[in-house]
């Protein structure tokens, strides 16, 4: 009974986190059956270890090498994987405790809520990560950033070059914005000195994080 309790406690959190804030948020359907998979069969397997003459410590091991694998075998977010380890932390929580305690109860909760705050859409809603892919070599940093707020309308607050191709004048770059924040006062300027190359640039952008 105390087994089965504690199984139902893991059940209850892990369709919260699934179709409560996951879902809802994100709206990706074939992550959902992944998550349940994950934290009902570390639960199933932690039970068993814990049972067993078989080390814990070996099957935490196991299940840290398929982690591993799973994470590598396709390109998921970073707020994805946040979501597959509370998931996993929360079956193992469950699994290796014999009997619902006020401890694990709130271990779970807490994972929950952590996510629940952590990725919420209205924390830092304005910040975005782009990729953004420009018609134009830019050798200048500050030409760079000046550029991208006038094509972005916001305010940069970091910029990684990844490929400066000087011979088919594109750059590759990471940017870090803020929507709606002031530009810096050298923007206006920097994209007049920049000449016709740089203000006629085209861009493609494709949206990496929030």
């Amino acid at each position: 009974m105390l087994q089965a309790a504690i199984i139902l406690i893991d059940l209850l959190f892990i369709s919260l986190l699934t179709f409560g804030l996951y879902f809802p948020r994100h709206r990706r359907r074939d992550l959902v059956v992944a998550y349940l998979i994950v934290n009902v069969g570390v639960l199933a397997v932690a039970q068993v270890l814990a049972s067993s003459t078989v080390g814990v410590g070996l099957g935490l091991g196991l299940f840290g090498v398929l982690s591993i694998i799973r994470l590598r075998s396709s390109e998921i977010e970073q707020h994805e994987v946040a979501y597959y380890f509370a998931a996993l932390a929360m079956g193992l929580l469950a699994g290796l405790s014999a009997e619902p305690t006020v401890l694990t109860v709130v271990l779970m909760a807490l994972i929950v809520a952590v996510v629940y705050f952590g990725d919420n859409p209205r924390l830092f809603r304005r910040y975005r990560q782009q990729t953004v892919v420009l018609d134009a070599a830019f050798a200048d940093e500050s030409a760079l950033i000046a550029h991208l707020e006038g094509l972005l309308g916001a305010r940069v607050h970091g910029v990684h070059v990844r490929t400066l191709d000087l011979v088919n004048d594109t750059t590759l770059v990471d940017v870090r914005y803020q929507v709606g924040a002031p530009r810096s006062s050298r923007a206006e300027p920097l994209v007049a000195r920049t000449g016709a190359t740089a203000a006629g640039g085209t861009a493609v952008l494709q949206e990496t994080g929030r």
